[in-house]
């Protein structure tokens, strides 16, 4: 293992630094490490385990157990690189180098920055402290998954409220998913006429790309949950069961409402990492301020970036990232060659929305909501909900995370070409 403890006060020396062991890092430094074996690299993350989170989704519907969904993160950390078990305390992109949380620097040619996105738990009031009992629970949570399962199981009557917060959010169906799922499982068993299923979206749609909601909308009706769109969740009280929505109406004018419930299904706000939000990298939003194709940062030619973290308009998954990946690699290694950027990103994400157990519309889509199949509809048609998606998303996709896109196989991952 590849493993490098840095000293106090310390400066060491990298070709390429990668900043996180996500999905993104690790996939990223193996797709470097594919192109050319004799770049020197390193990867700061200070987590001891490293998830599979599109996993939680399907623990919390009751299809995956929780331990399929992560392993050590000495398992997954590639031998090549050397690896920085800390956290970032800022970056100094004048002077290529990575201050850690433990004093020492790290130096950089090319930086690669892929630290996702952090869970902004104190945007809802009294959220925090509720989660994990009274029926409050969240697949987004590490761990939590397990607890929604449970209070779908034994929910037999009453409401069931599901949230979604202001986007952007990493898997911005996972919240859906989780309606879906749970209702699912309560016309299973006989109980879904005695609940009162409520999706409440920050949002105004029920999904952003319009071809997709014909078949959601299908499935919002069959299940006969209440729809209520640019309503958020300000507040909860696990106690006393009772949740605060901030309503939003055609002019502006905004209500709180409470409602009562027996199920909160919440998730909470997103925003970049401190040291990316608070720094001169970030965009107006506070993400990492990147170019929609290259990928590379706007104001400083060795820096790219990928996955939860970019401010590129794409939708954040790890489908996003499979793609992004390879033409981080590929215009990282231009770039330390004097070369042109010709590799290509055109905002692909894919969205598995598990409507039933069972069936999926696998919602693919890339900058503006221009549809990208993976496979042409004689296979598996995205806008309707299919058996061959479930496959995928349930039987296949796992192994594929674990075994090809982390050891940098670049399945169906090809870079587009731009013109220089």
């Amino acid at each position: 293992m590849g493993s490098n403890t840095a000293e106090h006060g310390k400066i060491k020396q990298h070709t390429v630094v990668i900043v996180g062991g996500g999905a993104a890092g690790i996939s990223v430094a193996a797709s470097l490490h594919k192109r050319d074996s004799s770049l020197d690299i390193a990867i700061i993350e200070p987590a001891q385990k490293h998830h599979y989170q599109p996993g939680w989704t399907m623990v919390g519907g009751g299809v995956f157990k929780p331990e399929t969904t992560s392993k050590p993160m000495t398992s997954v950390m590639p031998g090549f690189a050397s690896w920085y078990r800390q956290s970032v305390s800022s970056i100094d992109e004048e002077h290529n180098q990575v201050a850690l949380a433990d004093g020492s620097t790290v130096q950089y040619q090319a930086l690669i920055l892929a630290p996702g996105l952090e869970l902004n738990w104190g945007g809802i009031d009294g959220l925090r402290e509720a989660l994990g009992s009274n029926g409050v629970t969240s697949n987004y949570q590490e761990g939590m998954a397990s607890y929604t399962w449970e209070t779908v199981q034994n929910l037999k009557n009453g409401r069931a409220l599901f949230s979604q917060p202001p986007m952007p959010i990493k898997c911005a169906g996972a919240p859906q998913k989780a309606l879906y799922l749970s209702a699912d499982h309560w016309l299973r068993t006989g109980v879904l006429h005695n609940i009162d299923i409520q999706f409440h979206n920050a949002g105004a749609v029920l999904f952003g790309v319009p071809d997709y909601v014909p078949a959601l909308q299908s499935y919002i009706e069959k299940y006969g949950v209440g729809l209520n769109y640019q309503s958020t969740l300000v507040s909860v009280n696990g106690p006393s069961r009772k949740a605060t929505f901030r309503h939003t109406d055609a002019n502006g004018n905004t209500e709180d409402r409470e409602i009562g419930f027996d199920m909160l299904h919440a998730v909470p706000p997103q925003r970049a990492p401190g040291f990316i939000r608070q720094s001169r990298l970030a965009n107006e939003g506070g993400w990492l301020d990147l170019e929609d194709d290259t990928l590379r940062h706007k104001r400083h030619s060795n820096i790219f970036g990928l996955g939860d973290v970019s401010g590129t308009g794409n939708a954040k998954t790890a489908a996003a990232v499979r793609k992004q990946a390879p033409v981080v690699a590929e215009n990282v290694i231009a770039h330390l060659r004097n070369q042109p950027l010709t590799a290509a990103y055109l905002g692909y994400g894919s969205c598995p929305l598990t409507v039933e157990n069972g069936r999926i519309v696998l919602a693919e889509f890339g900058y503006g909501g221009v549809l990208q199949p993976t496979f042409p509809a004689w296979v598996n048609d995205g806008t309707k909900a299919t058996r061959a998606a479930w496959f995928l998303k349930a039987k296949q996709l796992p192994a594929l995370y674990w075994y090809v896109m982390l050891k940098g196989h670049e399945w169906l991952a090809k870079p587009a070409r731009r013109s220089v």
